[in-house]
């Protein structure tokens, strides 16, 4: 057994090439683990969000607080709210982040593949988009 304390890591800007806005980023299960799995607390800045991007065995997104945003490729974009849990399938195109007027705190889960990658990101989502 491990008990990370919450002080161990520390908080990470979201880099520009995968987010736009303000993102943080808490590794919540940071190495020494043996494990694919990764664990991630995001914090979005009112309007901030991910690029387009994938992930190799999927995505889990766990919303802990504020309004989002959810879009997979192709469909509408969706509100989600304190509680919900969306699941994309591997190699679903799509981003998330914050409401235009508000903060949004979700929990991301996914695992890394072979080589190690949890994501393979893509282009910024327009303002259109």
């Amino acid at each position: 057994m491990k008990i990370t304390r919450p002080n161990a890591t520390t908080t990470q800007r979201g880099p520009a090439d995968y987010f736009s806005g303000t993102v943080w980023l808490d590794e919540v299960t940071p190495a020494p683990y043996d494990s694919d799995v990764r664990v991630v607390r995001v914090t979005f800045e009112p309007g901030a969000r991910t690029a387009w991007h994938t992930h190799p065995h999927g995505q889990l997104l766990q919303i802990l607080s504020g309004v989002g945003r959810v879009q997979k490729a192709g469909e509408e974009i969706r509100e989600v709210l304190p509680g919900d849990v969306i699941w994309f399938e591997a190699g679903e195109r799509h981003w998330h982040g914050a409401a235009p007027n508000q903060a949004m705190v979700h929990l991301a889960v996914q695992r890394a593949d072979q080589a190690g990658k949890t994501a393979f990101w893509q282009e910024q989502v327009t303002a259109s988009e």
